[in-house]
């Protein structure tokens, strides 16, 4: 989340001066990632098809997944949040799409299971190639970040204000970050109304997912509101935070981007009007509930699809 955000300021412009501190942050930087042979989407599988209007010249959509990353997990990881971003230079707008991490899917890796564990099973590759597969959705890229990084960026930036339309409380947050026992339990709460979030706080507002009206749907949500708040943080930045920035997230940022290819998006990051970033959750009628023990989401890809294709043609 941190790296998007941190991307979509304008006080960036420093980032090729400090490109060597940046470049230290990144533990996998242009990194090869084997995308598997893609198989028919559900709007082929279905029967139903979508025209896809003509490709905007310099549109480039990104992956963006975070993850636990703590010591309950020894191999893969699962994906905590999927955010599928698209950047249009010629309409100077942005989409954000938020995918349920518990969205019941076809893997790339081979059967069917919540779209969270495409990450954990086959790395960057098989994350992207579900997403394709289902969603027919070209990506070019993707970032992944770990919890930790994003709590460093926030603190490293001093911080973040929102505004939280619900209260959230929870009695079985994940204390998982830091020394000791990984599967203990916090009470958290963050109140409704205007907040200052550090990152500790910021996180639990974002991954918190019991008592929530709105299920998974709300962490989505959630998780869009502190995209959007980094993005209002990191335009007071100045170039020279930015190898604090840089060590915040070192060890906990992973990109198949070059540096070249990031620094070429920073002006048009910086350029977009808050205006223009569009926000999509999957809200229903898109999906439903399972109504079973297992507790995953299911897709309505008859309503999804046109959808997807209306903002990421």
């Amino acid at each position: 989340m941190a790296v998007i955000a941190v991307a979509l300021s304008s006080a960036a412009g420093g980032f090729a001066y400090f490109m060597p501190a940046i470049q230290e942050a990144f533990d996998a930087t242009s990194q090869v990632v084997v995308v598997p042979s893609p198989s028919p989407s559900p709007s082929i599988s279905t029967g139903t098809t979508t025209p896809t209007p003509p490709h905007p010249p310099g549109a480039f959509t990104v992956l963006l997944l975070g993850s636990d990353n703590d010591a309950k997990f020894l191999g893969g990881v699962l994906t905590q949040s999927m955010i599928i971003i698209r950047f249009n230079p010629t309409a100077k707008k942005v989409t954000m799409l938020s995918i349920p991490r518990d969205l019941w899917v076809p893997l790339s890796t081979g059967g069917t299971s919540k779209i969270d564990g495409a990450y954990a099973l086959g790395g960057a590759g098989a994350a992207i190639a579900t997403v394709q597969n289902n969603f027919g959705i070209k990506i070019d890229a993707y970032i992944w970040i770990g919890l930790a990084g994003l709590v460093n960026v926030i603190n490293a930036i001093g911080g973040i204000d929102v505004v939280t339309q619900a209260p959230v409380f929870d009695d079985f947050y994940p204390y998982d970050i830091g020394p000791g026992n990984p599967y203990r339990y916090l009470r958290v709460a963050v109140l409704a109304g205007p907040q200052h979030l550090d990152g500790t706080h910021a996180l639990e507002y974002v991954r918190s997912r019991h008592n929530d009206l709105q299920s998974d749907f709300g962490r989505s949500a959630r998780q869009q509101v502190v995209l959007l708040a980094l993005r209002a943080k990191a335009a007071q930045i100045s170039a020279e935070d930015v190898p604090l920035l840089a060590a915040a997230l070192k060890g906990q940022i992973k990109t198949d981007m070059s540096l070249s290819r990031i620094a070429t998006l920073l002006p048009l990051a910086g350029s977009i009007d808050i205006k223009n970033i569009q926000q999509v959750v999957l809200l229903p009628p898109y999906t439903h509930g399972c109504g079973c023990a297992a507790g995953y989401v299911v897709p309505v890809w008859g309503a999804i699809l046109p959808l997807v294709h209306q903002y990421f043609p």
